[in-house]
């Protein structure tokens, strides 16, 4: 458990000459390792040092997270915020720190500056390993397929790895440039969780914010890749809004998140059909679950940690999904299909499930993408989407399958 040094944390709002213009990208240009860099639709944030980590013991994490900002806000600080990971179990250890310095600014759409392109890598002989190779997944997904048809369970969710490996060191402020310029209106993050590694990346899902009593979740599951050719893209587009398969898949985590914020609000408003979100590889189910809160004690933190893990990272029922994703998953999952994001004293936060990632360390990045299976799919097929997936990162190193 870290003991708070006795300085107060400072949080500073970038001033510049004109507020929309390189007031979010002047953030995004000052990342280095060891910082703490979010973009969201709202805000963007670069933090520097640390005041506190919030300790792992036996209390639940929202209220580690609360004592540590009520904590900093008695010892002087004017705005505690806490920014960081949460891993997928969420009974391991997070990776969530009370910055020492916070330095804000409006989201990088607003900032003109961010149409700019990111540098192109230089080449790199890329050795790459996936965990577990194409074949397995595949065999993995069967498998699972045939139990749902013996009735076990209905749905979860699948992943596989690629460990790429680099004769140079990475160039992480690089990767975080390019994420960010090409999915602006995302959710990009660089965060440490560990000393000299990185969780790097660039999610299109908001798991939950919160801001005063309005509560925004925005599940997203049910996808399909995009394409480079105009028509097919559309097509594509079309395709999924009218897939049985995917409407299923959807409905179930959209009612799996209502069940979850039910409890803590009122006013519950879910649309009666998904729409469409697209990012520069996929296209998704997309449903912005909105309520009001009951009861101001919920912080965005602890409706996140009633959210987590929704059918569209784990699957249904949770306990035999996870049971299942320990018997054929190969890996730790670690902070992939967590949650990143951003909380302060009041409550208010956004907290956003950790996907379209990789773990940096030295020359070395593990990058990760799931697929939801349930009894429809094919193994093919899901092969497929997590290699369109991993597109996102790969466009970002300058690496190929």
């Amino acid at each position: 458990m870290s003991t708070a040094p006795e300085v107060a944390t400072h949080v500073t709002t970038a001033e510049p000459a004109h507020p929309a213009v390189g007031a979010a990208t002047a953030l995004l240009d000052d990342y280095t390792p060891g910082r703490r860099f979010l973009a969201t639709p709202t805000r963007t944030l670069l933090a520097e040092g640390v005041h506190a980590h919030v300790p792992h013991d036996d209390r639940p994490l929202p209220q580690r997270v609360a004592a540590a900002l009520a904590a900093a806000r008695a010892a002087g600080t004017d705005r505690p915020h806490v920014i960081g990971a949460v891993a997928f179990d969420q009974s391991a250890p997070a990776a969530l720190a009370v910055p020492e310095t916070l330095r804000t600014a409006p989201p990088l759409t607003a900032d003109p500056l961010i149409a700019l392109p990111a540098e192109t890598p230089e080449a790199t002989d890329w050795r790459i390993r996936p965990v577990p190779s194409p074949e397995e997944y595949g065999e993995g997904v069967a498998g699972a397929v045939e139990r749902m048809w013996r009735g076990e369970f209905s749905k979860v969710v699948l992943a596989r790895t690629l460990e790429l490996t680099a004769p140079a060191p990475l160039d992480i402020p690089l990767m975080l440039q390019r994420l960010a310029r090409r999915d602006p209106s995302g959710y990009t993050f660089a965060l440490p969780t560990a000393p000299g590694r990185t969780l790097v990346g660039a999610s299109p899902e908001l798991l939950v914010s919160r801001r005063g009593h309005q509560v925004v979740a925005n599940p997203l599951a049910g996808s399909t890749p995009r394409s480079s050719d105009l028509a097919e893209d559309v097509r594509r587009a079309a395709a999924l809004l009218e897939s049985a398969k995917d409407l299923h898949e959807h409905a179930v985590v959209v009612d799996a998140v209502h069940q979850a914020l039910a409890p803590f609000c009122t006013d519950l408003t879910i649309p009666a059909r998904p729409t469409l979100i697209r990012t520069a590889t996929m296209w998704h189910l997309s449903t912005t679950v909105t309520g009001a809160l009951i009861s101001p004690d919920a912080s965005a933190l602890e409706l996140a940690c009633a959210l987590h893990p929704t059918p569209a990272v784990c699957g249904t029922p949770t306990a035999t999904a996870r049971e299942v994703i320990r018997e054929t998953e190969p890996f730790d999952r670690g902070f992939f299909t967590g949650m990143v994001g951003w909380g302060d004293a009041d409550g208010d936060g956004e907290w956003v499930v950790t996907i379209r990632c990789a773990e940096a360390e030295e020359r070395s990045l593990r990058l990760y993408a799931g697929a939801g299976v349930v009894a429809a799919s094919d193994p093919a097929a899901e092969t497929a989407e997590t290699g369109a997936k991993f597109r996102t990162f790969l466009d970002a190193v300058g690496a190929e399958l």
